[in-house]
């Protein structure tokens, strides 16, 4: 059994989880190594915490915006799918990852459909998506209407947001310290954009979510 109070112990778990892992947070409580210890427990659950209503919301948002893309090809009436880009708008980088999403689902012997697509395309294709290069071909005529509640429609006032949880996303998949950063006013901005699509689907993102409790939780 792991005691966090014998020296032997706290030095073995150390050892493993190396010197360079840890240095965040020694830096943080001051080079106390069992204090350092509970704030490296308490980042990995507040990862967990976190990953739960990202989950939700990385659905939910591409969800939105895949629909608002899908009404505006519509109804310029133009061939294929919006992700074939038949009017050429999106840049080199954002095709590149459609094209890599399209050749991993080839690649499992699967149909080429739009939810597959939709699916296979990370968060940060999306988050580029609202970045400030697309202001005018892709905000202003569609993937504003992915925020029915977004008032007044600013683009940055979602972007923002979507591109903080981004980063934040990927330290948690990569295991990286996310103590140092403004957990609050992420999870803040997760359920504002999650609102902004629809005030229910936020509701059920905060009935699922353990991050306010965990947040409490964090060791002083």
């Amino acid at each position: 059994m792991f005691d966090p109070t014998n020296p032997v112990d706290l030095a073995a778990v150390r050892q493993r989880l190396t010197a360079g892992r840890l240095r965040p947070y020694d830096a943080s409580v001051g080079g106390c190594p069992r204090a350092s210890l509970t704030l490296y427990e308490w980042n990995t659950r507040m990862s967990a915490a976190f990953f739960v209503p990202l989950q939700g919301f990385e659905v939910v948002l591409r969800n939105a915006l895949s629909d608002a893309l899908c009404a505006w090809h519509a109804s310029r009436s133009l061939a294929g799918e919006w992700y074939d880009d038949p009017a050429n708008i999106f840049g080199s980088e954002s095709r590149e990852n459609i094209e890599q999403a399209k050749r991993r689902i080839l690649r499992r012997g699967r149909v080429l459909d739009p939810g597959r697509v939709v699916t296979e395309l990370s968060l940060g294709f999306w988050r580029h998506l609202l970045g400030a290069r697309y202001e005018q071909d892709l905000w202003t005529p569609a993937l504003r209407h992915a925020f029915p509640g977004l008032r007044p429609q600013r683009r940055r006032d979602v972007a923002d947001p979507v591109s903080r949880l981004h980063l934040l996303r990927n330290r948690i998949a990569h295991h990286e310290p996310i103590h140092d950063g403004d957990l609050a006013a992420d999870y803040r901005g997760l359920l504002f954009v999650a609102s902004a699509i629809c005030p229910r689907t936020r509701a059920w993102i905060e009935r699922t979510s353990a991050v306010p409790v965990v947040l409490n939780q964090r060791p002083n």
